[in-house]
């Protein structure tokens, strides 16, 4: 995989909070920031989480 565009997406738990069952999993992907429409917003996707085996939005890190 490309490292140049590869970004990282981090759950949050079912609560909202940062800590908890299923917290803190990572997804990496590939995403093209150029044609972005609002470059301040940052990138969210459903994926599925291993842990709680279910679907939860994974928000984009640094």
């Amino acid at each position: 995989m490309s490292q140049d565009r590869l970004i990282r997406l981090v759950s949050k738990s079912e609560d909202g909070n940062k800590s908890g069952k299923g917290a803190g999993e990572v997804y990496y992907t590939r995403y093209n920031n150029k044609n972005k429409k609002d470059p301040s917003k940052k990138l969210t996707l459903k994926k599925y989480n291993k842990k709680l085996r279910k679907h939860v939005e994974f928000t984009q890190k640094k």
